[in-house]
């Protein structure tokens, strides 16, 4: 089969089905998209909320209860436990399928009715505010994130304890204020690590100890931006420094941000990954134009997956999972999902469902646990699903739904933005696809002004000792300005989500003064939307090795490697290649070769 251009029902612009997905839809059973990659992946992400947490009333009692729907969401929710107890059937509200309605219109009456999990979390112990979690233990508002311990303010991270503010990170230990890293413990305001220790402000280091403000070293210790020390000369040298200042840590970060801008950098982030495309690649065989994929095959279109086979537009999460379509947050040994959203763990053969767990052979169903052989939440026997499906499959494609804008959704189509329950500047696609209240309404999705919750602060951040050991313990008692709030300033695009005022907590201050870090001036939502500005955009672009020869393009860099793999010395280097650092970001971008002689 031939590639096909096609035209985006959404945006309109031309995209391309390669052969080997038409291969993918084919085995799914499902028809080619009509919505390019880009959109596709907006659409799901405005499903989907990452760090947010309201309070807003159970449904049931009215009692004030944390959720991630927010009280302006049109769902009905259920506190977490009561959810998922024998005290409520969701099939009470099953209901035949009318042919005479577009599917979606019948989908969307029944998502509210059904009532919803006030949070998606399995196996949490004394962890009552965190969200989106599995098997997380004494933690404090952590999100995305499976086996945590000990730990406060962490997003999308694996394996962590006794860490805070890190993001992207996985089986680290004792570390604060990290992205993107791997294997390290102790390591402090560090990105792209791995298997590091006792690591400062450094930045892309392998197999690296006691480096302090250092960017793109291997099977290195003992070094301060970049050149080498004893290991009596090193500890002499970074007593010097004191990191317990807060005015003192942004004059150390401002001469680390030196060295990171002038060292090379690879063209990806990743490492052992064969035949594969994307950023933030680990352990992937045969993935393509994905994003923060590890320990995955055969996938494409996919963002923030661990663990995955055979998988297409598939978003957030993964544990054993293998034949996945157009999902958002799916996991723990499921497959042949289609058009799902927050089902798990071990189901299959699920289409356009939510919330549902368990089971199998369902489709269009919500809060289904434990069933099998439902089409919007009614029991059928094996026989009458299946000719039932049949019928309604084909009633799709001939009754679509048409939304606001005249776009038509048959089957094969993710759900329609407009049927979120969340609005978009509450999802996670406000963060990656970033639009105005007009821009959003004007694309078809949901937008509500958020109420300004006016949290009463007792004390402005500038007001905060600058040093930690100047820190009484009183200060958990005090309600802090957020900086940003204070300054009337949101660099970040966090200001919808910004508290504006946030406490410490005890842990969070003893933490703090075992590792001699100042008090944040920052709230947490704040403080991770810092850290994600690190985060490359969910797009490659073309470009070249920014290797001259004798040293980089910008002149910042000199090569110290004898001879690099793809050029002589003297020449520019000739290799060309699909990169996420845009032309615009001030990263020196090297090839695998380049990168790997200069780091050898």
């Amino acid at each position: 089969m031939q590639a096909e251009q096609r035209t985006c029902q959404s945006c309109k612009a031309v995209f391309i089905i390669e052969p080997d997905d038409f291969g993918f839809y084919e085995k799914m059973d499902v028809p080619p998209p009509t919505w390019c990659p880009d959109c596709r992946m907006q659409r799901r992400f405005s499903w989907y909320t990452d760090i947010a947490f309201y309070k807003r009333p159970d449904s049931r009692t009215g009692e004030m209860i944390f959720s991630h729907f927010s009280k302006d969401s049109p769902v009905k929710i259920y506190e977490h436990d009561y959810w998922w107890s024998d005290a409520w059937d969701p099939h009470q509200y099953g209901r035949d399928y009318d042919f005479s309605r577009p599917f979606f219109e019948q989908f969307q009456e029944l998502m509210r009715d059904v009532p919803l999990s006030s949070r998606s979390t399995l196996n949490l112990v004394r962890s009552d505010y965190s969200n989106k979690a599995e098997d997380i233990k004494d933690c404090y508002l952590v999100f995305n994130a499976t086996l945590a311990e000990r730990s406060m303010y962490c997003m999308r991270v694996f394996s962590i304890q006794d860490c805070m503010d890190v993001t992207m990170t996985d089986k680290c230990q004792l570390s604060y204020s990290t992205f993107g890293s791997g294997y390290c413990f102790r390591a402090f305001w560090s990105s792209l690590c791995g298997e590091c220790s006792d690591i400062w402000f450094s930045r892309d280091c392998k197999n690296c100890s006691n480096c302090f403000g250092c960017a793109g070293l291997k099977n290195k210790q003992y070094y301060i931006f970049n050149k080498p020390f004893t290991k009596e000369e090193y500890f002499k040298e970074i007593a010097k420094f004191d990191t317990g200042s807060y005015s003192g840590i942004a004059r150390i970060m401002a001469e680390a941000r030196k060295i990171w801008d002038s060292t090379p950098i690879k063209y990806y982030q990743g490492n052992r990954t064969v035949n594969s495309t994307g950023q933030y690649l680990w352990n992937t065989k045969n993935v393509k134009l994905s994003c923060a994929i590890d320990e995955s095959e055969q996938c494409a279109y996919c963002f923030n997956l661990r663990a995955v086979k055979d998988s297409m537009d598939y978003s957030t999460w993964g544990s054993s999972a293998e034949r996945i379509y157009d999902c958002m947050e799916c996991g723990i040994q499921v497959s042949d999902l289609r058009f799902c959203f927050d089902c798990w763990p071990g189901s299959n053969n699920l289409t356009y469902c939510v919330q549902c767990h368990s089971s199998h052979d369902l489709f269009g169903c919500i809060g289904v646990r434990k069933g099998e052989y439902c089409i919007l939440n009614k029991k059928y026997s094996k026989e009458e699903y299946l000719d039932l499906l049949a019928r309604i499959k084909k009633h799709m494609q001939e009754t679509p739904y048409v939304d606001a804008l005249g776009r038509e959704y048959r089957y094969g189509e993710f759900f329609p933005p407009e049927m979120s329950p969340h609005a978009y500047h509450e999802s996670m696609a406000a963060e990656y696809f970033p639009l105005s209240k007009e821009a959003a309404i004007a694309k078809g999705f949901a937008w509500h002004d958020p109420e300004k919750i006016a949290h009463a602060a007792t004390i402005k951040a500038l007001e905060l000792p600058d040093n930690i050991k100047d820190v009484v313990d009183s200060i958990v008692n005090e309600a802090i300005m957020c900086a940003h709030e204070e300054q009337d300033s949101h660099p970040f695009a966090c200001e919808l989500g910004c508290p504006a005022a946030f406490r410490v907590t005890p842990e969070e201050l003893k933490f703090y003064r075992a590792h001699k870090i100042p008090l944040p001036r920052l709230c947490y939502r704040c403080r991770y939307h810092e850290r994600m500005e690190q985060h490359t955009p969910l797009k490659l672009w073309p470009r070249k090795c920014q290797c001259a020869g004798a040293g980089s393009e910008n002149g910042k860099y000199k090569n110290t490697a004898e001879t690099h793999q793809p050029h002589a010395m003297a020449a520019h280097c000739p290799n060309e290649f699909q990169t996420a650092y845009e032309t615009s970001r001030p990263e020196i971008i090297y090839c695998e070769e380049c990168y790997q002689a200069e780091t050898a």
